[in-house]
């Protein structure tokens, strides 16, 4: 895993537990300056960056990119857009 995939994971983990904590948060936390930043780091990933992970990234499916991070990628179900989970 490049320097970059790790810190979208640790973003993509920081706003799993932001969302999670909706429910209770009072106030709700501002989640757009971590969708800013997957975004920038996205952009930063190299051409060769593995296809499922540029296109869950891209389709802003962050789960998916979560568990493709974690080594996890069997559990994300197929999705609506054609040949990818």
């Amino acid at each position: 895993m490049t320097g970059t995939e790790e810190t979208i994971l640790q973003t993509l983990i920081e706003l799993d537990r932001l969302v999670k904590s909706m429910p209770t948060a009072n106030p709700k936390p501002n989640l757009l300056p971590l969708f800013s930043r997957l975004d920038e780091l996205t952009r930063q990933l190299p051409p060769q960056t593995a296809p499922d992970l540029m296109h869950y990234l891209h389709k802003k499916s962050y789960e998916k990119a979560r568990l493709f991070l974690e080594g996890r990628d069997a559990e994300n179900a197929a999705g609506n857009c054609g040949g990818h989970r």
